[in-house]
């Protein structure tokens, strides 16, 4: 019988799994599906983690419907790594060796600094005092010279997300989507680069997914370490260097959830509700939830109608008790 006390995660990251996955991680854990060891002794040369592997990307490709043309690969180092990845392998694709970057956070100015070690960079919009909003992108100055533009779609430190694609006039799109990866529907054929880290919608932390053109690939820098080169790595099926395998057998289980449960849609659909239930506290508490500092409460996937409902139960109470 399931009688353990449960906490109501609403951590921004590791962040909360769903239970049926942690109840099937747990029953698979010292014996996978009879096979008398554990994923976190298996072999990621052997059979049955090829298979998983194989599964997990499946299932991404499934839920995103991302077109033939790109390669999806699983690497390690969070997307912090990526924030060095990305100019590693595609600042090579012009030859001014710069990039546009969109800083609406501090995710995407952490991403802007990590690439002036390889590159020029050139933030497309006047500084921001604070981190409050989106930049008109009729205003921004895209470098024609720049080899990709990047954004993070949503800036979870800020609470600054992005509810549209960027129209970059053909230029190549990368986009850090770490918080919301999998939480509504992506034309990924918009996209030169995605990239998310798995631990808060898709995961637990130790892998990121990464999802390429395959035309950007074999541009990457001669300092780039293999590790992280984009063509390396999708020729080796993820496999050059030892993978996080049991992340990504984690991150099987996660998307099989998604999809039994309808999808990014369905996911999308779930968010708004929840989001709402949080807002509207927010915007009846007459400025007691606006104060200095903010509140955060990370609403990932996972995470259920009924655990925001105590939220908010709890929220109004607060605020009922010292409200002056």
């Amino acid at each position: 019988m399931d009688t353990l006390r449960q906490v109501v995660n609403f951590g921004p990251g590791p962040a909360k799994l769903p239970r049926s996955v942690l109840l099937e991680v747990q029953k698979e854990l010292l014996d996978y599906k009879g096979l008398g060891i554990s994923v976190l002794e298996m072999s990621h040369r052997s059979p049955d983690f090829a298979k998983i592997i194989k599964t997990t990307e499946s299932l991404v490709r499934e839920l995103l419907n991302i077109p033939d043309n790109y390669k999806v690969i699983f690497l390690q180092g969070g997307g912090s790594g990526q924030f060095s990845a990305i100019p590693l392998n595609l600042i090579g694709l012009k030859e001014a060796r710069c990039a546009d970057y969109v800083v609406t956070g501090a995710w995407s100015a952490k991403a802007a600094e990590e690439a002036r070690k390889f590159a020029t960079v050139n933030i497309v919009h006047p500084k921001l005092e604070r981190y409050t909003k989106i930049p008109d992108p009729n205003t921004w100055n895209l470098n024609p010279d720049a080899s990709y533009v990047y954004y993070c779609a949503n800036e979870t430190v800020h609470g600054v997300e992005f509810n549209f694609v960027p129209d970059v006039k053909g230029a190549v799109l990368v986009c850090d989507m770490s918080s919301n990866f999998l939480s509504k529907p992506v034309d990924v054929s918009k996209f030169g680069v995605i990239f998310a880290g798995a631990q808060k919608n898709i995961g637990s932390a130790g892998v990121t997914v990464v999802i390429v053109r395959e035309d950007l690939l074999g541009f990457a820098l001669k300092e780039c370490p293999s590790v992280l080169d984009y063509k390396v790595q999708a020729g080796n099926n993820s496999l050059y260097n030892t993978p996080p395998c049991f992340s990504i057998y984690v991150m099987g289980l996660v998307l099989e959830w998604i999809k039994n449960n309808g999808g990014a849609t369905a996911m999308e659909e779930l968010s708004l509700i929840k989001s709402k239930m949080i807002y509207d506290i927010i915007d009846e508490s007459q400025g007691f939830y606006v104060s200095v500092g903010g509140i955060r409460a990370s609403l990932y996937n996972a995470v259920t109608t009924e655990d925001v409902q105590k939220l908010a139960a709890f929220m109004k109470t607060f605020m009922e008790t010292y409200q002056l």
